[in-house]
């Protein structure tokens, strides 16, 4: 199984790196960009047949290591 885990910063938490891709992106000529949020994704290869207990494992991961949820969101994504 795999788990696909996306973690963003919330939309209240300024993003400088963001910002910066945004404004490069207007620099090297791309027009209409109106905003960057940058975040992580990570791709899980887990042992087991059962997407709850994954999912339920990699929900644990995230809470513990994987994301800051004071200022992170994430997304999890199992595929058998």
């Amino acid at each position: 199984m795999k788990a696909k885990v996306h973690v963003t910063l919330k939309t209240a938490v300024l993003d400088p790196q963001g910002k910066a891709v945004q404004h490069a992106l207007g620099a090297l000529g791309f027009q209409g960009v109106k905003g960057v949020r940058q975040g992580k994704y990570l791709e899980i290869d887990l042992e087991g047949t059962d997407p709850a207990q994954a999912r339920a494992d990699v929900e644990a991961m995230c809470q513990t290591l994987l994301a800051n949820t004071v200022i992170e969101n994430y997304a999890i994504d199992v595929v058998e």
